[in-house]
């Protein structure tokens, strides 16, 4: 039977601010990307830049946090709140900024560092039913449709195998479209992301240890009152947002309405004027005035006189 757990944990987000850069916290990273990435990761070291760097001037509705695994491939992992409708283009920019950070002028692009953009998103971003998607870059043949791939030089030359494990990977986790039970290891991770719940039977790589770690009675006092200034800052931010959203939406909605009425009314006039002319012009005719001079003279279309 499904047990909830007793603790109330602190989000992922806080852990990749306050905890997760700790050593003694690589075993949750570590489990958490192994169980997205199917292959078991070891991380070296957290590496800092100018984007996670903490500072008083830092928004709190993204986090983001950049690690070297033992391969040498560094991987960014962001979580993102808001709405931004040019953020596949943000994580674009994104990787390719870390690629140009890690390389130096001289050194051959065969030394070019893979980066892989794990996404955690609480927005809704494009259409689409699942909740994990994964990006890589293939080559394949216009008229034979074969999928291009390294020769065993190249091979050699670069470490890798495959013509993707040369580019940028990307993983975009819509956690808004996780609507299930933890059927698998890495929902485990999913299903905590989305409900802040770890349960007692969940066996994901270094999940069991999130739980503890994330325990927000084990933090410090000073701790715990920055973890509630920070969830306080997001719901005020997710509330800054929703509000000029749902404003936005409410003013266009006046705004088309009223511009509505307006062009009823001038079209109503207008329709009016327009059967004043028409009857003029009929008494003209009945007057003994040609159709012609009458639709001249009253300003219609002669044809409208001719209609029986």
């Amino acid at each position: 039977m499904s047990t909830r757990s007793s603790r109330k944990l602190i989000t992922f987000d806080w852990a990749m601010k306050r905890l997760l850069r700790s050593k003694a916290n690589f075993e949750i990273l570590e489990g958490f990307l192994s169980e997205l990435l199917g292959e078991d990761i070891l991380i070296l070291e957290i590496l800092e830049s100018a984007s996670n760097k903490e500072s008083k001037r830092d928004k709190s509705n993204r986090v983001d946090l950049k690690v070297k695994n033992s391969k040498g491939e560094l991987v960014i992992i962001e979580v993102q709140f808001d709405r931004e409708l040019d953020y596949l283009q943000r994580i674009l920019y994104g990787t390719s900024r870390v690629i140009t950070e890690h390389q130096k002028e001289s050194e051959a692009y065969a030394t070019l560092v893979k980066v892989i953009s794990v996404n955690i998103l609480y927005f809704d971003l494009g259409h689409g039913t699942d909740y994990i998607y994964h990006g890589t870059t293939t080559f394949m043949g216009i008229h034979d449709h074969d999928k291009l791939e390294l020769d065993t030089r190249q091979q050699k030359l670069y470490g890798k195998i495959q013509i993707n494990n040369i580019f940028p990977e990307y993983y975009l986790i819509r956690i808004n479209n996780f609507n299930r039970l933890a059927t698998t290891s890495l929902d485990e991770w999913i299903y905590f992301l989305k409900n802040e719940e770890i349960k007692d039977e969940f066996k994901a790589k270094g999940i069991q240890k999130a739980k503890k770690s994330f325990s927000l009675l084990s933090l410090p006092e000073n701790e715990q009152l920055a973890y509630a200034r920070y969830q306080d800052d997001l719901r005020y931010e997710a509330s800054l947002v929703e509000s000029n959203y749902g404003l936005g939406r409410m003013e266009g909605k006046e705004e088309g309405i009223s511009e509505g009425i307006q062009q009823g009314i001038e079209k109503g006039i207008e329709q009016g004027i327009e059967k004043v002319k028409l009857e003029v012009a009929k008494r003209l005719v009945a007057s003994g005035m040609s159709a012609e001079q009458a639709a001249e003279m009253a300003g219609v279309p002669v044809a409208l006189l001719r209609l029986p």
